[in-house]
């Protein structure tokens, strides 16, 4: 019987279940690979049935979100991470950051220190730092420094079916993401429902998929777009800036995302539309909060790159050992689109 143990948590509302692969006890196998991305690699192509376990129905649902924990061979991080979700594996997450930073505080793999406690972790797209605030021994608010983020490509045009032409940017923040403003859709946050946001975002990402290539500077398995995310089309100086990120299938960021605002930072900064060390706000469709800060350049990267800063609030949701019963047809896992 299968037996996998789990500890869940959210982000703004956005979940994150974690499962610890270094622990035997948890019933999912250490994936091989020398590398983060070996290990991703391996993870994707021999161990995806236990993402569908885990992601899909009857245990998780469509917009389920997972942290994989793994060994990292990276001089200097605690531990390594892979995400996944109801597509796949992706590069970078920051929602999921904030939340095992928290986490690796409260379980002891860090050397406790107040007011704030370094936890370093190596994502796909490279390694990420994490400051957790604490406060008589109590984790609390994290922000974490992220990878080299850049402006892609600006003021691209495309047009769609349904909703005519639209002007939209390219972005990366661990991921890529096409950014582009909700207008242009005929869509106000608050108003139209998150599906019709759905359905512009994924024909959006559809259609850049098939019209431009990406790079990256590091790996071709980090050059693929994530998804979209539609803005209000503010720039959050006097109140936050709404967001909505669609990534993946057509899968749904409850938080205002970490990897996205941090695109949406690099982004900004190279229009000009921030300054250094100015502090934003930005907030996602449940109406939670992310801060994001452009902290410094990153001249190692071979685009004109960033340093961002983003931080929100993880908060646990419980615990769990999930099972499969022989027999069981529907137990490996289903999604209803």
């Amino acid at each position: 019987m299968m037996r996998i143990a789990v500890t869940d948590m959210h982000t703004g509302g956005e979940p994150v279940r974690i499962i610890d692969a270094r622990d035997l006890a948890s019933g999912w196998p250490h994936p091989d690979g020398g590398t983060i991305l070996e290990q991703r690699s391996f993870a994707r192509a021999h161990q995806d049935h236990y993402r569908k376990f885990l992601m899909f129905e009857p245990r998780g649902h469509y917009d389920m979100y997972g942290a994989l924990l793994v060994n990292s061979s990276l001089k200097g991080a605690h531990f390594g991470v892979l995400f996944m979700h109801n597509e796949g594996w992706s590069t970078m997450c920051g929602h999921a950051v904030i939340a095992l930073a928290r986490y690796a505080v409260d379980q002891g793999w860090v050397e406790n220190a107040e007011p704030h406690t370094q936890v370093a972790i190596e994502c796909p797209c490279g390694l990420v730092t994490a400051r957790v605030e604490v406060k008589n021994g109590r984790a609390g608010r994290v922000s974490f420094e992220s990878v080299p983020a850049f402006l892609f490509a600006a003021d691209l045009e495309i047009t769609l079916p349904a909703y005519g032409k639209i002007t939209f940017d390219i972005a990366y923040g661990g991921a890529f993401y096409a950014v582009t403003d909700a207008a242009q859709f005929g869509l106000t946050f608050g108003k139209n429902p998150t599906r019709d946001f759905v359905d512009a975002a994924d024909a959006l990402t559809e259609a850049v998929k098939k019209a431009h290539k990406l790079e990256h500077p590091e790996s071709a398995d980090l050059a693929f777009l994530y998804g979209s995310i539609l803005t209000d089309g503010g720039l959050g100086k006097d109140a936050p800036s709404k967001n909505i990120c669609v990534f993946a299938n057509r899968e749904v960021d409850r938080s205002p995302t970490g990897s996205g605002v941090t695109a949406r930072l690099a982004l900004m900064f190279e229009k000009g539309q921030i300054a250094l060390h100015e502090t934003r706000v930005f907030e996602s469709v449940t109406g939670s909060q992310f801060t994001g800060a452009v902290r410094g350049l990153a001249p190692e990267c071979s685009y004109r790159a960033i340093r961002a800063d983003v931080g929100g609030m993880a908060h646990y949701s419980g615990t769990s050992v999930f099972t499969f019963e022989e027999g069981d047809e529907l137990g490996a896992g289903f999604l209803l689109h």
